[in-house]
């Protein structure tokens, strides 16, 4: 029985989350048949498997519901705000039971009769009374004495339909054991055999597909357990590499190669396992912002867009109650009332739009209303009114900085303690929370116009690129995707640093940029030579850290720092490269805060730098700039590459017109940019790699020329296909690759190139 209690409960929470999340849809659109039908039927399977297992309290309580939604579903009840907030309190209600299940085993005791008696009375078009525990029982419905009418299904019978209690006596009749389904009974119209019953949802979707994908259930310590193989295989295979490197005989090569090909398809195969789609951590948001919007008497809009993106299930747990935190601050901060929407000339229904997708290695989620925006003169207000800030420090932090101090821990502009909000614990855990999984959080307002809060945050936490830099004599792990760019300086070097008001900077492109030395941060003895600054960009804060050497690029895997370590905030874990070496990986948002602590005549220093830039006011855009053929430079927004690579050309196979490459262990297409453009025919090609959602593509190019950070303004229009058109970058003429456009051709390529290359390869193995 235990197993199947444990069955039972994680299919039951299941079932609640998606009744919830419907019947919010079905309220709004009354009319949505599919909805009602699907709720009726989930309800009605919770309540037959709570009978076949004994759980009497669950069992009323669902019948009860099931009822409501009957008359519903009849057309004989109009839906209500009113019954659908009631059905709503019977699932919460259940949900508390079913926790008590959970917690001890057993149907934890409790009256549910004021519920109950509320549910019948609505069912019968009644107000739902106000009943007390000592009140007598209701009389029968009276519609329940109508002939035809069965009080199990709370509905009338259909044509040819056996009522329950003719089903209840033909089963007592019957000689022999009988095989029992509940959840099957009242929807078929005859007793089946125990061999032939199915579960409720499937009675009415006969016409679906026999051929459906199939699923098991495993448990979340097996999955656990495998990522933990394939991490240490993949610091096995990361030594093997580095040993055969060191080797003048190659002959280990073929065969090393093959395993780092079979690594990574399985890497990639247990990484799918873990992964689930973001819209797992959106199912409770329709309801709070229902029940919200009901609380707060406002009218809400809520828009869900991407839930399909997928990322690590460790990742999504963590970002859970961040989510739900910023959504509930939007509904009661940043919306405002209908009264005041209407004066401020808006709609009185404002909309909370929640978007995720991908961009290069990390999960973007952008949440955006079109609330009030937030008031910058009563943050600062606030600010120094709790003592966070000096009038003067106050004054001198400009807008953006303003707004993140709503971050600070204890910081809050609600006026009064309510349900909602006003304590003052919110942002700082929000901020909290994404950091430790390595994330960014961002935010941007207009006063009056409303608020956009972006979150960047890691597919995964557990194997990630990695810059492996040396500073001080030691080496560090540096996450590839916080790091713009690399920039040269010393001796020779295009660019050289400066100091002002006891802060080293960098001139980047006309911009100052804060620079720290990470041995001195970390508080290496031994000075050497300081070659690199690794341009690094945390929310809206942009800083550089210098290192004296770029050793290599390395998948890495992340293991927890010693509990020694873990105050340390520049760090977030440690792994291990292939010459078996332990290394500290930094953690970019740690760093960020040091780069922060500098005086604020330096701040301004900056600022007046970023603000005589004719362009300060224009969106920036990080640029990769490349040589193709023998047109003009041409660029393409970095974030959108997933990765550069250069790749020699005796790995490239040519099919006819078209080239192809295999790419950890898969066949992608190569396309040139421009007609009059060839591939190299030795040494390497230099590849932009795109990693759509189910395939991959490589643009050829022949240089990579630089990255730049600069305001990009489409001015001439295109001239020819692939080019979204021409801007000025530096004071050139570059033109601007459309990818999507070549992402397409990819797609056509990729139904042609692979029974292209089998034929091949089976010609040439003939």
């Amino acid at each position: 029985m235990d197993d199947l209690i444990s069955d039972f409960l994680t299919e039951a929470n299941e079932s609640l989350e998606v009744i919830d999340i419907e019947l919010v849809r079905f309220e709004a659109h009354p009319g949505d048949r599919p909805a009602l039908d699907k709720i009726f039927r989930l309800v009605h399977t919770l309540k037959g498997t709570c009978g076949f297992l004994g759980l009497g309290r669950l069992e009323s309580l669902a019948h009860a519901g099931e009822t409501l939604l009957g008359r519903f579903r009849d057309g004989k009840l109009q839906v209500s705000g009113e019954a659908v907030t009631l059905v709503l309190k019977s699932i919460d209600r259940i949900k508390t039971v079913i926790d008590g299940l959970g917690a001890t085993g057993a149907e934890p005791a409790g009256d549910d009769s004021d519920l109950i008696t509320a549910l019948e009375a609505m069912a019968m078009g009644a107000p739902p009374p106000e009943t007390s525990e000592s009140e007598p029982e209701p009389e029968p419905e009276p519609e329940q004495q109508v002939e035809g009418y069965d009080p199990v299904l709370g509905r009338a019978l259909r044509p040819g339909e056996v009522s329950t209690a003719d089903l209840d006596a033909a089963f007592a009749a019957a000689e022999g054991p009988v095989d029992f389904a509940p959840a099957s009974l009242p929807e078929a119209p005859v007793p089946a055999p125990a061999a032939e019953t199915r579960p409720a949802e499937s009675v009415e979707e006969d016409s679906a597909p026999i051929a459906a994908a199939q699923s098991i259930r495993v448990g979340v310590d097996v999955l656990e357990d495998m990522m933990t193989l394939v991490s240490e295989l993949v610091l096995t295979r990361n030594q093997l590499l580095q040993i055969n490197r060191s080797r003048s005989d190659d002959s280990f090569s073929p065969p090393l190669q093959r395993l780092s090909t079979i690594t990574g398809e399985l890497q990639d195969s247990v990484m799918k396992t873990r992964m689930q789609p973001i819209g797992q951590a959106w199912k409770k948001l329709p309801r709070i912002i229902r029940d919200l919007a009901n609380e707060l008497d406002k009218k809400i809009d809520l828009v869900l867009e991407g839930e399909t993106t997928e990322l690590d299930r460790q990742v999504l747990e963590q970002i859970r109650d961040p989510l739900t935190h910023m959504v509930r601050n939007s509904a009661d901060h940043g919306l405002e009332g209908p009264a005041d929407r209407r004066a401020a000339g808006k709609a009185e229904t404002g909309t909370i739009h929640l978007s995720a997708y991908h961009e290069g290695g990390s999960i973007v989620i952008r949440l955006r209303d079109d609330g009030r925006g937030l008031d910058t003169a009563r943050i600062r207000e606030k600010a120094i009114e709790k003592g966070l800030l000096t009038r003067s420090d106050a004054e001198a932090l400009t807008e953006s900085q303003v707004h993140r101090l709503i971050f600070a821990p204890g910081f809050s502009t609600a006026a009064a303690i309510t349900n909602v909000s006003g304590r003052g614990v919110g942002m700082d855990v929000v901020r909290s929370n994404i950091e430790q999984i390595g994330g960014q959080i961002d935010l941007q307002s207009t006063f009056g116009s409303g608020c956009t809060v972006t979150i960047k945050i890691p597919l995964t936490l557990a194997i990630i690129s990695a810059l492996i830099v040396g500073a001080s004599g030691e080496r560090f792990a540096v996450p590839q995707g916080a790091v713009l760019e690399l920039i040269k300086i010393g001796e020779g070097a295009e660019h050289r640093t400066e100091v002002i008001e006891q802060v080293r900077m960098v001139r980047l492109r006309e911009q100052l940029v804060p620079l720290i030395d990470l041995g001195a941060e970390l508080g290496l003895t031994q000075a050497l030579q300081p070659n690199f600054v690794m341009i690094m960009k945390v929310g809206s804060h942009r800083f550089g850290v210098i290192v004296e050497e770029v050793i290599d690029t390395e998948e890495i895997v992340v293991k927890p720092l010693a509990s020694v370590l873990r105050g340390i905030s520049v760090f977030s874990g440690a792994t291990l490269l292939g010459d078996g070496s332990v290394v500290l990986i930094i953690e970019p948002n740690g760093l960020s805060q040091r780069a922060g602590e500098m005086p604020q005549a330096a701040r301004r220093a900056i600022d007046a730098a970023a603000t005589s830039d004719e362009d300060a006011k224009i969106e920036r855009k990080t640029m990769l700039l490349v040589r193709v053929g023998s047109g003009a430079l041409k660029a393409v927004e970095l974030g959108q590459i997933t990765r550069l690579e250069h790749v020699p050309v005796a790995e490239l196979q040519h099919l006819g017109s078209r080239a192809a490459l295999q790419y950890r262990g898969k066949l992608m297409p190569v396309l040139c940019v421009d007609d009059d453009q060839r591939l190299k025919t030795e040494g390497v090609q230099p590849m932009l790699v795109v990693a759509g959602m189910l395939y991959t593509m490589g643009l050829a190019v022949d240089r990579i020329v630089d990255v730049v950070e600069t305001p990009v303004t489409i001015e001439l229009s295109p001239t020819k296909t692939g080019i979204i058109g021409t801007a000025l970058i530096n004071g050139r003429a570059t033109e601007i690759i459309d990818l999507d456009h070549f992402m397409i051709m990819a797609l056509a390529e990729h139904s042609r190139t692979g029974p292209a290359v089998q034929a091949a390869q089976t010609q040439e193995a003939a």
